[in-house]
């Protein structure tokens, strides 16, 4: 499974949630938590399960599968 930037940012936005306030739930920092919205970096396993929790949505409302 791999974190999708784009349903964080959607989730996000509709809760609205800046970035810092993400970063802050998280405790992951705002530059990384921007990276991984827009598809640059991505996130462990663990940063995707306090993303999915700070949202209040599943892991799977914010990752897909992985296609080889």
């Amino acid at each position: 499974m791999t974190l999708n930037g784009d349903a964080v940012r959607a989730l996000r936005e509709a809760q609205k949630l800046s970035l810092r306030k993400l970063a802050c739930l998280t405790g992951r920092h705002r530059s990384h938590l921007s990276r991984i919205e827009r598809g640059l970096a991505g996130a462990s396993s663990e940063t995707e399960e306090r993303i999915a929790r700070a949202l209040g949505v599943p892991e799977a409302a914010i990752t897909h599968k992985e296609t080889t």
